[in-house]
C-alpha cells in the first residue's frame, strides 16, 4: 500500500548526523545497504520472494544478538503463493508497566513490469538526491527502518522499559492472509497494547518545501471489490452481433466512470480540513475551512473532489482496475469483465455500494459479484504518549508544526489489528512532495534526505516510548 494518499509533500531537510562531506554514520551506511538488498528481491504476488527477504532479515536480527526465542519466521501458503510473517520481540524489562509496543511493516510489493519504468524497479537507484526502486515508499523502506532501529539499539545495549514487537507481513498487497493470522495470534500472546503502523501517515510540504502538517493515520476506508461481468452467446467474428459482450461492458464502465457517490463526512476528516485548510491559507484553505464548518456544503465538496489526493475523503470511491474478455481473436466474445475497486466511506454498508453500482450502470444484463469479504475496521484513539512521542520528534525538525490525525484513503494492515482491538496509527516519518507520490506507480522513489532523517525519527521514537525516565 502506501504513504498517505492524501496531499503530501517533499522533504525534511538532510539529517543533521551526515556531515558537510556527505558520508554516512555506520548506521545510516548499514541502513542503506539494507536498502538496496531489500528492493531487490521481487516481493511482489507470483514470485515467491518473500520467505527469502524474511530469512535475509533474520542472520542480521541474530548477528545483532537476537536469540532463536525473540524470532518467528512463520511460512504461510497465502492462496497457492508461499510467503511468511515475521516477528521479532525486543525484550523489554517490563518498569513500565505496559503492554508491549507493536511495529508494523509489510515485505511485500505491488509488482512492477522493468520494461514499463525507465529505471530497473527491484535495483536502488541513488540519482539527484532521490532512491528509486518498488517499495522505496510502499513499504520497504518502513521494514529497513524499524529493522535497522533494533539492531542499532540492540548492539548499544538500549533495555527497554516495555516489550517491543517487529509485525511484519508478507501480503498486505494481496489477500493479507499473514495479516490476519498475525492479528488472530500475537495480540494476546505478545501482550501488544498498541501498534505503530509505518504504512502510512506523513508529512506534508508546500511547493517551497515548507512544512505543511505532519499527519497520524487514525482510521481507514473498508477495501472491497466487485467484479462486473457480461456474457453472451458469442460466435463467429465474420458474423458480428449488435450485443456484444465487450462493448456492453465498456458502455457500463463508462456510466460508471461518470458517477460519483454521495459526499461523506464524520469528525476525523471535517477536523482534518479544518487543520489543513488553516495551515496552507490561501484560496485552496478557505474552500477547505468552508466544507468543514458546513459539511453539506457541496460546492466547496466539489471543489475538493477536483483533486485526486482529496478524493478519497469526501465520500466512497470506486475505480476500475483490471479488464478481462475474449476467448479468440476470430471469436465474438462470450463474456467481458471488468474488476472494480472501492474504498468505502466508514457508514455505507456494502450492499449499499453494490447497490449504487447497480443503479450507476443501470443495465440488468450486467452481473456484479464481490470477490472478497470487506474489513470494516473503527477509528483508533491515539494516547497521549504516542501523539507526544511523534510530537516531540517532528517538532525537532519542524517546531511547532501541526499534528493532525486523519483517515486513510487506501488500505493497510492495521484495519485486522484494529478489529482484534489493538489500537493502531500510521506515522511513517517520510514527508514528501505530492509530485514524488509513486506508491504502486512507475519510478516509484523516495527522497534521501528522507530517508536518513526517518531512520533518526523512528530511532527517538522508539526511545521515547520504550526508554525508562
Amino acid at each position: 500500500m502506501r504513504l498517505s494518499s492524501l496531499i503530501a509533500a517533499s522533504a525534511l531537510l538532510l539529517s543533521s548526523h551526515i556531515s558537510v562531506a556527505g558520508e554516512l554514520t555506520p548506521y545510516q551506511a548499514e541502513a542503506r545497504a539494507m536498502f538496496a538488498e531489500a528492493i531487490g528481491y521481487r516481493t511482489a504476488r507470483g514470485h515467491g520472494q518473500v520467505p527469502a527477504f524474511a530469512s535475509s532479515l533474520v542472520k542480521k536480527l541474530k548477528a545483532a544478538g537476537f536469540s532463536d526465542d525473540d524470532i518467528q519466521l512463520i511460512r504461510i501458503d497465502a492462496d497457492g503463493e508461499p510467503t511468511a510473517a515475521l516477528v521479532v520481540r525486543y525484550k523489554g524489562d517490563g518498569s513500565s508497566g505496559k503492554k508491549a509496543l507493536g511495529l508494523m511493516a509489510h515485505m511485500d510489493v505491488v509488482d512492477a513490469l522493468p520494461k514499463d519504468w525507465v529505471k530497473n524497479p527491484f535495483e536502488l537507484i541513488e540519482e539527484d538526491g532521490t532512491f528509486y526502486g518498488r517499495g522505496t515508499i510502499d513499504n520497504k523502506h518502513g521494514v529497513v527502518l524499524l529493522t535497522s532501529t533494533f539492531l542499532r539499539l540492540k548492539r548499544e545495549g538500549f533495555v527497554p522499559s516495555r516489550d517491543m514487537v517487529l509485525l511484519f507481513t508478507g501480503d498486505e498487497e494481496t489477500g493479507m492472509v499473514t495479516t490476519r493470522y498475525l492479528a488472530k495470534t500475537m495480540p494476546e500472546k505478545m501482550n501488544l497494547g498498541f501498534i505503530l503502523n509505518s504504512d502510512a501517515g506523513g508529512g506534508s510540504l508546500n511547493e517551497k518545501n515548507e512544512a505543511v502538517m505532519y499527519m497520524l493515520q487514525a482510521a481507514e476506508k473498508t477495501f472491497v471489490t466487485f467484479e462486473m461481468t457480461v456474457k453472451n452467446p458469442g460466435g463467429h467474428s465474420s458474423r458480428p452481433r449488435k450485443d456484444n459482450a465487450i462493448y456492453e461492458l465498456a458502455t457500463a464502465l463508462g456510466k460508471l466512470s461518470a458517477y460519483e457517490f454521495p459526499f461523506q463526512s464524520n469528525e476525523l476528516t471535517t477536523s482534518y480540513f479544518a487543520a489543513m485548510g488553516k495551515q496552507i491559507g490561501g484560496k485552496d484553505g478557505a474552500v477547505m475551512q468552508a466544507f468543514a464548518a458546513d459539511p453539506s456544503n457541496k460546492e466547496a465538496a466539489a471543489l475538493l473532489r477536483q483533486n485526486p489526493a482529496l478524493v478519497g475523503t469526501l465520500g466512497t470511491t470506486c475505480v476500475a482496475t483490471m479488464l478481462a474478455g475474449g476467448h479468440a481473436e476470430n471469436a465474438l466474445p462470450q463474456s467481458a469483465t471488468a474488476t472494480v475497486n472501492c474504498r468505502v466511506f466508514p457508514g455505507m454498508g456494502m450492499d449499499e455500494v453494490k447497490s449504487r453500482l447497480k443503479t450507476a450502470v443501470d443495465n440488468d444484463s450486467v452481473e456484479f459479484e464481490q470477490i472478497a469479504e470487506a474489513t470494516v475496521s473503527p477509528v483508533s484513539e491515539i494516547p497521549d504518549d504516542i501523539r507526544a512521542a511523534v510530537t516531540r520528534q517532528i517538532h525537532k525538525r519542524y517546531p511547532g508544526l501541526k499534528i493532525i490525525p486523519y483517515m486513510e484513503s487506501g488500505g493497510t494492515d492495521g484495519m485486522h489489528f484494529r478489529l482484534a482491538g489493538v489500537p493502531t496509527v500510521a506515522s511513517s516519518g517520510i514527508l514528501i512532495q505530492q509530485k514524488d507520490m509513486f506508491a504502486h506507480g512507475l519510478n516509484e522513489r523516495v527522497p534521501v534526505d528522507q530517508f536518513y532523517s526517518a531512520l533518526d525519527y523512528w530511532y527517538e521514537v522508539l526511545k521515547d516510548l520504550a526508554g525508562s525516565d
